[in-house]
């Protein structure tokens, strides 16, 4: 088994390894000081084309990503070192630094180097050429203390890496906030976080078994190890919840990694934030691929040909437009470009056309406007008279409207008819589950995570015109060179005319001799100093070189048809657990998922071990996991914990402020704490617990960073906590749509202390839980 040495005896080699972190600071030091000054050098950089330039806004963006990693370098700057019996020790930090002789090994070895793989993988069965691992703790720039695992006996031990130091860590107090695992990373959440980008890697793992953590790992080292295409295209994270956003958002910078775009389902359009609450069956009706012709034909819908001739009055004549002379128009624009709002011009010119020859023909100018028997400019100039007719304005927005997705959809959800004639072969049940009254101006309908991916696809299938975005920038351009051409004809005009020599006054150059007006203006742009996660956030075209979805399971087909045109390269990191799946539209199975949407490029990994939730704990949610008849099988713990868990019925008049006491009681504890109830508890227990603890918070939004938080199971999904107190287990079994799967989280979120309470009987899948009455 593998020798542990701690501090509680210091370390004979402390001061030697103190003395060798000193000098890696130093190091770290220099970098930085030197990243910090090309930084300044490229901001000055004088440029004179638009190579240069792109050039120099490259140059500013990497410089600026060099010194934020170098920044976030300085917390745990090393975290431990690996004695090789052939070619000596070599240390590992978050963050690469050179040695002073090039042929030498590098002073700090980046954790996603190959060559620091051993310092993870490594055991005393496979050594791999390492004689001793050690990890090295620091406080700021301290070195407090070193845990060392001798490799070369040959003696198999508890399969952990690090022992000492993964559960140091995992007894630690959480802040609310995930911390990375750079010194604790796993074999098997090593051989993860290195695979191959290519395909979709699914990464299935239960509670507990760091998926999360391994997910947010692997994108920092695909950006390590694919910078240059990473860097270009940028990763999107896409996590279930703000809450879970927001504790997961210090890994990534804490790695040094800011090019990365994090993201809720609802947050994927840019400019909108979608947190609208519906029912499930709502949602999942949404989620079904056969959204697609619905909205296929919704757009058809809106390309009207009347039943009857339709009259509009120019100059005083009335001209007639008739259903045929409409459909005729319809069918041309629609041959020329299949999507709704890019078609829309030619069926606006071909009935402006006929309206315009009509309107010829009434006023008696005895002009066939098909031949050139006429003056072009007579003709243009009835043709706008025609166009710019109110009364043939509305009738075409009338026959075919431009439309935005939000357009669209609103009309379509507000209008019962619309949805019917939509949805041929659907049940009213479903169709009802569609309509959504309009909104007021001043409360307009929400919309929810389940319309953003309509909503794309709405825009997919609408297409949008930027002629008016195009001729914008093409006259804020001319303006540009033409304030430029001014500054340039000034500094002309400023020669001195009192030189006598003609010949040197030839000689003497201007500024326009040496710069034309387009270079300086371009010299004048702006710098973009957006990071390329900004920019991403920003264009709803933008393609990103690699995708993270977690929370996985949760996800509807068209979230996943939304995703996957977002990486058309199909390169994926999806993590879950289809045990946890708690919405109507989930998965049940990976491949059933996954296939309509990448076929068989596809490939699945397992996460086998529970770092987070005590053994203890883990039993009664195994109870539970069982009940629900899934195949998944429920990873095994590797601690036990020091409190076990506990249950009470309490009475439901007295439940919810026995909660509160509770609650109460367990934040005032070191750590964090959570009260997962069923939804039509949450306004009680707030209620009742705010009585207690004011800084209590609940919903989508809450940070446990701050003061207890009351979840949903579905909320709580992703996070964990130090004390969690799961109210009403029978109520979270009925209420939810996988009411097993939802206990099965809400029990798995605790890494210290677990309290069940419970209005009445336990229910039955509980019964390995003792039970008190309060």
């Amino acid at each position: 088994m593998p020798t542990t040495r701690s501090d509680v005896v210091p370390h004979p080699e402390l001061t030697r390894e103190q003395h060798y972190v000193t000098d890696l600071y130093t190091r770290l030091d220099a970098a930085r000081e030197l990243a910090t000054r090309r930084l300044r050098q490229a901001i000055t950089w004088p440029a004179v084309d638009p190579q240069a330039l792109q050039e120099r806004d490259a140059t500013v963006r990497f410089q600026t990503e060099r010194v934020t990693a170098l920044d976030a370098a300085e917390a745990g700057l090393c975290v431990g070192r690996i004695d090789r019996l052939a070619d000596g020790p070599l240390y590992i930090g978050r963050i690469g630094l050179p040695a002073d002789d090039a042929a030498s090994d590098p002073a700090l070895v980046d954790w996603r180097a190959p060559a620091a793989r051993p310092f993870y993988t490594a055991t005393p069965v496979h050594p791999l050429g390492i004689e001793r691992r050690r990890h090295i703790r620091t406080r700021g720039r301290t070195v407090v203390r070193l845990d060392d695992e001798v490799l070369t006996d040959g003696v198999a031990g508890s399969g952990l890496t690090g022992e000492a130091a993964l559960l140091a860590a995992l007894d630690a107090s959480r802040t609310g906030r995930m911390t990375d695992i750079v010194r604790t990373i796993q074999a098997e959440q090593d051989r993860v976080i290195r695979a191959d980008d290519r395909g979709v890697l699914v990464v299935q793992g239960g509670p507990g078994t760091g998926k999360t953590a391994v997910a947010l790992h692997r994108a920092a080292y695909l950006l390590y190890t694919h910078r240059e295409r990473l860097a270009r295209r940028g990763l999107l994270v896409v996590g279930p919840t703000p809450t879970f956003l927001r504790y997961i958002a210090d890994v990534l910078p804490s790695l040094g990694e800011t090019g990365v775009l994090l993201a809720g389902l609802g947050q994927l359009r840019p400019g909108l934030d979608a947190r609208g609450e519906e029912s499930p069956e709502a949602a999942a009706v949404k989620g079904r691929l056969e959204m697609v012709d619905v909205l296929r034909a919704a757009i058809a819908d809106r390309q009207v040909v009347p039943d009857a001739p339709r009259e509009v009055v120019v100059d005083g004549f009335a001209l007639r437009l008739r259903p045929v002379d409409v459909s005729r128009a319809r069918n041309a624009a629609r041959r020329a470009d299949p999507l709704h709002n890019l078609a829309r011009p030619v069926f606006v010119r071909r009935v402006v056309d006929l309206l315009t020859r009509r309107y010829a023909e009434r006023i008696g100018a005895g002009i066939d406007v098909g031949r050139d028997l006429f003056d072009r400019e007579d003709v243009a100039a009835l043709r706008r008279e025609v166009a710019e007719e109110p009364g043939v304005r509305s009738l075409l927005a009338q026959l075919w409207p431009v439309l935005t997705p939000e357009r669209l959809l609103t009309d379509l959800y507000a209008n019962p008819a619309r949805i019917a004639a939509a949805t041929p072969g659907w049940s009213d049940a479903d169709r009802a589950l569609l309509h959504r009254p309009r909104g007021s101006a001043a409360s307009p309908a929400a919309w929810t995570p389940a319309d953003v991916p309509l909503l794309e696809e709405a825009e997919e299938l609408l297409g949008f015109d930027d002629s008016a975005q195009r001729a914008r920038a093409d006259r804020d351009r001319r303006r540009a060179l033409a304030r430029a051409q001014e500054t340039l004809d000034v500094l002309h005009g400023s020669r001195s005319v009192d030189l006598e020599d003609e010949h040197l006054e030839a000689e003497v150059l201007s500024a326009g001799d040496l710069l034309s007006a387009e270079d300086l203006a371009d010299r004048h742009r702006e710098l973009d100093l957006r990071t390329t996660a900004e920019r991403a956030a920003a264009d709803r075209t933008w393609t990103f070189g690699h995708v993270v979805v977690d929370e996985a399971q949760e996800l509807s087909p068209m979230a996943w048809r939304l995703l996957v045109r977002r990486c058309p390269t199909r390169s994926m990191t999806v993590v879950g657990d289809v045990a946890q799946t708690g919405s109507l539209a989930g998965a049940d199975r990976w491949d059933a998922v996954l296939r309509p949407h990448v076929g068989d490029a596809w490939r699945l990994e397992e996460l086998t071990v529970n770092y987070r939730t005590p053994a203890e704990i883990m039993e009664v949610a195994a109870d539970v996991l069982d009940a629900g008849g899934s195949d998944a099988r429920p990873p095994r713990s590797v601690r036990t914990g020091g409190t076990p868990p506990v249950a009470e019925t309490t009475g439901s008049a007295r439940l919810p402020g026995r909660v509160a006491s509770v609650a109460a009681e367990l934040a005032g504890d070191e750590g964090t704490t959570a009260v997962l109830v069923p939804p039509s508890r949450v306004a009680d227990v707030v209620a009742a617990l705010g009585e207690l603890r004011p800084d209590v918070q609940s919903g989508p939004g809450a940070d446990s960073s701050l003061g207890p938080v009351v979840l949903t199971p579905g909320e709580a999904k992703g996070l964990e906590f130090d004390s969690v107190v799961v109210v009403d287990p029978q109520g979270v079994l009925d209420e939810g749509v996988r009411g097993v799967n939802d206990l099965y989280v809400a029990l798995t979120r605790a890494t210290q202390r677990l309290v069940v309470l419970a209005p009445g009987p336990l229910p039955a899948v509980l019964s390995r839980l003792e039970t008190a009455a309060a």
